[in-house]
């Protein structure tokens, strides 16, 4: 039985103000869509942003309006669909929906935009893709921002991401999907309006013409979380969080998320004890980050980085 090719609509609203253009990385016919905002160019380290585990460069939308606000319109900020989500092409091969290989084809995209090294920000499943990034080619993380990701992934998360899912992909109807998405949303957002889960709700998934849910990623990826369980316990990835260590960082943890455990974010503020740390108040996976308040600090972080770049 043939696979339904996954699509996105041309005018899809969430991508309505984040043109992109497509690169070859690895199979001839898989392809990865990247945003650019600013100037690339000499000596200008661009900001690299990675998505969660499902989920595609509309998170980072208001992020990036807000940084150049803060840091200056011309600094280049790259958004990045991996491979299966957004507009980046689904893997023909379904083993290689690992963070090692997403790492590889950051990697390769840098190298098409003749980037030779980047700050990076990460949220969730994006932040463990810079750590294997960093782990395969240290050389190439200026500095990391890291949200809600960590060496270890709370398997409490997963499952009922999981199920989350499952539960949207059977929805057939509008109102049955906007009712049951912000029944789901709620709970990470609790002081968000029904407009902004609207929104949140439209970064993932879409009505196709016939009334039905599609979902903006690969649906094997829903298949690989069949294996995880509350109680299991996994087990911890310090060395690829180590392979930051020579990278200035900043370690960033949503109060009410459910993918990275207090004491798992306060242990990595433990090992990096010059890194600065951040709790966004409110507010679950993805970090919503669309407000100066919560941008101004990766701003300042930036900012502060390259200062001392300068200055060595």
């Amino acid at each position: 039985m043939l696979q339904r090719v996954r699509t996105v609509p041309d005018d899809y609203r969430s991508f309505q103000n984040l043109p992109v253009t497509r690169y070859a990385v690895g199979p001839a016919d898989e392809m990865i869509a990247v945003h650019v905002s600013g100037r690339l160019g000499v000596d200008r380290i661009p900001l690299v942003c990675v998505p969660g585990y499902q989920r595609n460069m509309s998170d980072f939308a208001d992020f990036a309006n807000h940084f150049h606000r803060a840091y200056g319109a011309d600094w280049p900020v790259l958004l990045i669909d991996l491979k299966g989500r957004g507009r980046s092409s689904d893997r023909n091969d379904k083993s290689r929906y690992i963070t090692t290989v997403d790492a590889r084809d950051v990697i390769q995209i840098l190298a098409a935009l003749a980037v030779d090294g980047g700050i990076f920000l990460g949220q969730g499943y994006g932040g463990q893709v810079v750590m294997a990034l960093a782990a395969e080619r240290p050389n190439l993380v200026a500095g990391a921002v890291l949200i809600d990701a960590g060496p270890v992934s709370d398997p409490r998360g997963l499952v009922r991401l999981r199920n989350n899912l499952k539960d949207l992909d059977g929805s057939r109807s509008e109102a049955g999907f906007r009712t049951m998405s912000r029944r789901m949303l709620s709970p990470d957002y609790p002081a968000a309006n029904e407009g902004l889960l609207d929104v949140l709700a439209a970064r993932t998934h879409y009505l196709d013409k016939r009334g039905r849910v599609r979902a903006l990623f690969d649906p094997h990826l829903v298949k690989m979380l069949e294996a995880f369980e509350h109680d299991d316990i996994l087990v911890p990835q310090w060395p690829l969080y180590d392979a930051l260590a020579t990278a200035p960082l900043m370690l960033m943890r949503t109060q009410l998320t459910e993918h990275v455990r207090r004491e798992t974010f306060e242990e990595m503020l433990r090992r990096r004890r010059y890194s600065e740390g951040y709790v966004l108040e409110g507010q679950g996976s993805p970090a919503l980050l669309n407000t100066v308040e919560d941008v101004e600090p990766i701003a300042e972080f930036v900012r502060k980085l390259l200062k001392q770049r300068k200055a060595a």
